[in-house]
């Protein structure tokens, strides 16, 4: 195949946004060392992921899955550690009323300088304070 065009290669991927997402993972793939299916013939490695999509070299279901994978991301979750759950209750929550106490503190000291409207309607009951 002399040239590759996009008529040949949507006989394979119809939708032509799953084939440029395809076949940039195979050019990554290639230049990260893939081994080549077909004769690269001076191509740059898109127009050789576009040559083996059209010729049916490649394995489209592992491209799709490499592409699905490099794509995800990992969210940790930032929760406490059960080391940092069993000091907190050792702690008998005194951490926690230390931090309502504070907030209530800064609560009481925007009140008084008036400096952000909205803090008169909070409930210090709320906050754990009779």
């Amino acid at each position: 195949m002399a040239r590759v065009t996009v008529e040949d290669c949507i006989l394979e991927i119809p939708n032509r946004f799953d084939l440029v997402m395809i076949a940039g993972q195979r050019a990554r793939d290639i230049s990260a060392g893939g081994q080549l299916t077909v004769d690269r013939d001076n191509d740059k490695n898109p127009v050789v992921a576009l040559r083996e999509i059209a010729d049916k070299t490649v394995d489209l279901g592992n491209l799709q899955e490499a592409l699905v994978r490099g794509l995800q991301r990992v969210v940790e979750d930032d929760g406490p550690e059960e080391d940092d759950m069993s000091a907190l209750e050792a702690d008998g929550g005194a951490a926690v009323e230390e931090a309502a106490d504070a907030l209530g503190m800064q609560i009481q000291s925007a009140k008084e300088e008036g400096a952000s409207a909205g803090f008169e309607d909070i409930d210090e009951e709320a906050l754990g304070r009779d």
